[in-house]
């Protein structure tokens, strides 16, 4: 490809030359008709290889082009599959957030009712204590009372038993004193008899 170029770029430069000293070294003034001849010259010699870099630089442009126009949608494609992942991503990210904040939010809301339902138990179990305690301290009390009662009784009793007892002894002591009495009398009634003496029974008391 250089070499082409090198050779092209060399009969190029021969070419003009022929036409500088056909011309006069190039030196035609304006109003020269020879003018004209020239510009024809240089046509033919030189309008092959114009027109055909004109193709090239035409053909180069559209390459150019076309290559510049299928990078461009080769960008836009990459920006669009990068746009599309980066949003897919982000929608991904938010799903699993918000699924992580609802999983928080029932975990809350277990834990509540969990606690709610330990308290309700609690309080009711305080509660049945309670009642058990208030059922003990009234059997107790009504046990105290019924042991109060018998042994109120059983005081009682023994006391009425005690006074009835007391109340025989005292009548069995006088009892026994009146027959004491009466068989003193008699006795010193014998005695008076037996002595004579009205006054022998008198120390008997």
């Amino acid at each position: 490809m250089a070499s082409g170029t090198a050779g092209q770029t060399a009969s190029v430069q021969v070419k003009e030359e022929a036409v500088r000293a056909a011309s006069g070294n190039g030196k035609a003034s304006p109003e020269d008709p020879a003018a004209g001849n020239l510009d024809k010259v240089r046509d033919i010699l030189f309008g092959a290889q114009v027109r055909d870099a004109e193709r090239r630089f035409a053909r180069l442009e559209e390459r150019i082009a076309h290559e510049t126009a299928a990078l461009s949608d080769d960008i836009r494609k990459r920006l669009g599959v990068l746009e599309q992942f980066v949003k897919d991503e982000v929608e991904s990210l938010a799903q699993r957030l918000s699924a992580e904040h609802q999983a928080r939010t029932d975990a809350d809301k277990d834990l509540s009712r969990e606690l709610r339902d330990s308290s309700t138990a609690v309080e009711k179990k305080f509660g049945q204590v309670d009642d058990q305690v208030a059922r003990v301290q009234r059997d107790l009390r009504q046990q105290l009372l019924d042991v109060q009662q018998k042994l109120s009784d059983d005081i009682r009793q023994q006391a009425q038993d005690s006074l009835a007892r007391l109340a025989r002894e005292s009548s069995e002591l006088r009892s026994d004193k009146v027959d004491r009495s009466a068989l003193a009398a008699m006795l010193n009634d014998l005695a008076m008899r037996l002595t004579g003496d009205p006054t022998a029974g008198a120390d008997g008391d």
